[in-house]
């Protein structure tokens, strides 16, 4: 037995004419019968790093009775000049989050994973404690259980005031310890329902926050942007 949660998150390669270039995390999404794969919008483009790939591929398990079987599933960035995957922006500027509609025709026959749904957000009067225990599910530095294919989950604790944009941005933060490649990763929370995914979906991690410091003599916050994950259901209205 597998926790689903397990299943619900995506290694990402990114690649440009073929070569890879960088790892990151995603999840899957579903609403309205439609698939998509969440991540943060730097991984599909940063401009700042000069980072242009074409393409997104990620890896899906074939067998639910041996997860060992995987086959790699090839996602497209750009039709042409036009750009696939959508991203957002409020009043404060762009969202570090971006998804993409896949095709489930199109998946490896017998695709096996989870998506969290709508049903999975907090709703506006639920209260999330400051300092409560949260997950964060991905593949850190491209770390992974080589023969399953599973990722690892990662502590975090709650270090804003949850439902306050932190800074006046779309993000609230948390305590522990990241790495690259963890960009674009669930942030959950154990839901106190059962169900076939029971947990709920806060946000998705973004990055590390630097702060202001001396990098001689200060050591690095352990701080991270996560972005609310109600920004989904604008992206995929």
């Amino acid at each position: 037995m597998i926790d689903s949660l397990m299943l619900s998150a995506a290694r990402i390669t990114t690649l440009a004419a073929g070569q890879t270039l960088t790892n990151a995390s995603g999840f899957f999404f579903s609403r309205d019968q439609k698939l998509f794969l969440v991540t943060s919008r730097h991984v599909v483009l940063d401009e700042p790093s000069s980072h242009h790939p074409d393409a997104l591929q990620i890896e899906l398990h074939t067998d639910a009775r041996n997860l060992a079987s995987t086959a790699d599933f090839t996602i497209p960035l750009y039709h042409g000049d036009e750009r696939l995957w959508r991203q957002g922006i409020d009043g404060a500027g762009e969202i570090d989050v971006a998804v993409i509609e896949l095709d489930r025709s199109a998946l490896p026959p017998g695709s096996v994973y989870q998506a969290f749904s709508e049903q999975h957000l907090l709703q506006a009067d639920e209260h999330v404690e400051i300092g409560s225990t949260l997950l964060v599910v991905g593949f850190p530095l491209g770390f992974q259980d080589n023969l399953h294919r599973m990722p690892v989950a990662r502590h975090a604790g709650l270090a804003s005031s949850f439902g306050l944009r932190f800074q006046g941005l779309g993000y609230f933060l948390t305590d522990g310890r990241t790495h690259r490649g963890i960009s674009g990763a669930p942030v959950v929370k154990r839901a106190s329902v059962d169900g076939e995914l029971p947990w709920h979906l806060l946000g998705i991690h973004s990055t590390r926050l630097l702060g202001d410091r001396d990098e001689d003599q200060d050591e690095a916050l352990g701080l991270n942007c996560t972005w609310y994950a109600d920004i989904l259901m604008t992206l995929t209205e």
